[in-house]
């Protein structure tokens, strides 16, 4: 973060301030004491589990500057007492980066999507930072506290700042949108995650279409044209919005090809140049994260050779995400157990369902896709029935809550014994250890909540 002092601080949150000691805050802004580093911030924030106002002590120790907290704490620490401690770190995340913006040179993009605003974020972090100080959110932090911890990295030096929006329900990406101001908005795609928690794929579509309603009369705009919801988001607003797609497009995808190592197509310029991209990422449904990184950095006056060349550098999406492990016996673990919706759920069938027809043998492990609501049951037993149908030589199913995609497709066709239930991850773990042979392909997929990414790191280190 830049050097800012205690004062300057609490005029920009609306703290008042107790105690004495270090004027300046020089270092990180964190809500986790074990991340605090000698003159860093400290939030205290209140949650479900535990209360960051216990560790007020720890972040004093590791040598935090001051702390941001709602009611006082007996600790000889300069603190920082605000109403809201969630709502202070905006504030001051808004401050920051206005601070730095009035420098000039700082471009902010901002990434929204029911899928695949991850893997957006990490291919325009590869290209931004050949051509500039980048900085972008580790892992997931997309939501009203993810989001300032990753504005408040910026510094003096920083050129560009991509920031993912995530959605936690109505007015979520507004706060969010406002906090950050985009130069750039890209919306991916409208889909089923998180569904049962909004009511419904319309309404996670008007939230999506905050980012819209939010981008200034000189912003640039960016939209899937493969996405019927995204298109329809170009109502919300007056600016002329780019497209990009497989569908006509401004920035166009054709001739997509999956390979053993990654995935390919041939990129098409607005000014009717072709160029051919080969990513190391698998999966025809991350040509369109790909697609709108390369859009984006086009409009950003970014050299396409370097643009392209940084994106076809990448190993992987991130871990745990579409990650292809090979194990010197021959087998291949895709583990992409990090987050799953019925939408992510299909194309990673999809993916391993074409590795098929290479003459693998092909083995989905699945578990359950949280925050569906009721929409739950439809969708697993759906997921399913989608295994039968593409294919998929062996499917087990791990977990309760993931039972009824064992149902679905003992149910769509005359299996015998090509679907497997398991309730318990050892129990998955050991029949998989004992049945796997070189060749196979196995995909590991399920939503965080359902732990199977530790389940494809097991499978990839088994001794062979």
């Amino acid at each position: 973060m830049i050097e800012l002092s205690i004062a300057e601080i609490a005029q920009a949150i609306g703290a008042s301030v107790i105690g004495q000691g270090s004027t300046l805050v020089t270092d990180s802004v964190e809500t986790d004491s074990r991340l605090v580093t000698s003159g860093g911030l400290f939030i205290a924030k209140p949650g479900e589990v535990t209360d960051g106002h216990e560790f007020v002590g720890a972040a004093k120790a590791a040598g935090a500057a001051a702390a941001v907290v709602e009611h006082e704490v007996d600790v000889e620490l300069p603190q920082l007492v605000v109403a809201d401690s969630v709502k202070a770190l905006g504030l001051l995340a808004s401050f920051v980066l206005e601070r730095v913006r009035s420098r000039g040179q700082l471009k902010v993009i901002g990434v929204t999507g029911s899928n695949g605003k991850t893997t957006t974020k990490n291919l325009l972090r590869a290209i931004l930072s050949e051509v500039g100080d980048t900085v972008a959110p580790i892992e997931s932090f997309n939501n009203e506290v993810g989001a300032p911890i990753s504005v408040l990295r910026i510094n003096e030096d920083t050129k560009f700042l991509v920031v993912e929006l995530g959605a936690g329900g109505p007015g979520s990406i507004r706060y969010l949108a406002r906090m950050v101001r985009p130069d750039v908005g890209v919306v991916l795609k409208v889909g089923l995650a998180h569904v049962g928690e909004f009511g419904g794929i319309e309404a996670t579509a008007r939230i999506k279409g905050e980012l819209v309603e939010e981008l200034g009369a000189d912003a640039t705009l960016l939209l899937n044209a493969d996405d019927g919801y995204v298109r329809d988001l170009a109502q919300f607003t007056s600016l002329k919005p780019v497209w990009f797609g497989t569908a006509q497009s401004d920035y166009q995808a054709s001739r997509l090809a999956l390979t053993e190592t990654g995935t390919e197509f041939t990129m098409h310029w607005p000014d009717g140049s072709e160029q051919q991209v080969s990513l190391r990422i698998l999966g025809e449904h991350h040509v369109m994260n790909a697609l709108a990184a390369l859009a984006v950095a086009d409009r950003l006056g970014i050299s396409r050779a370097v643009a392209v060349t940084a994106i076809e550098n990448l190993p992987m999406a991130e871990r745990w995400r579409m990650q292809v492990l090979n194990r010197a016996d021959g087998v291949t673990i895709i583990n992409d157990a990090y987050n799953a919706s019925p939408d992510s759920m299909r194309a990673a069938l999809q993916t391993l369902a074409q590795l098929g027809k290479r003459g693998h043998r092909t083995v989905a492990v699945l578990g359950e896709m949280a925050e569906l609501g009721e929409y739950s049951a439809e969708s697993h037993d759906s997921i399913g029935r989608l295994v039968v149908r593409l294919n998929i030589d062996q499917l087990v199913v791990v977990g309760l809550r993931a039972k009824l995609i064992h149902m679905g497709a003992s149910q769509e066709g005359s299996w015998d014994g090509e679907s497997r239930f398991f309730e318990s991850i050892d129990d998955a773990f050991a029949y998989l250890r004992g049945m796997l042979v070189s060749g196979d392909v196995v995909l590991v997929k399920s939503s965080k909540s359902a732990n199977l990414r530790h389940l494809g790191d097991d499978l990839m280190e088994v001794s062979v």
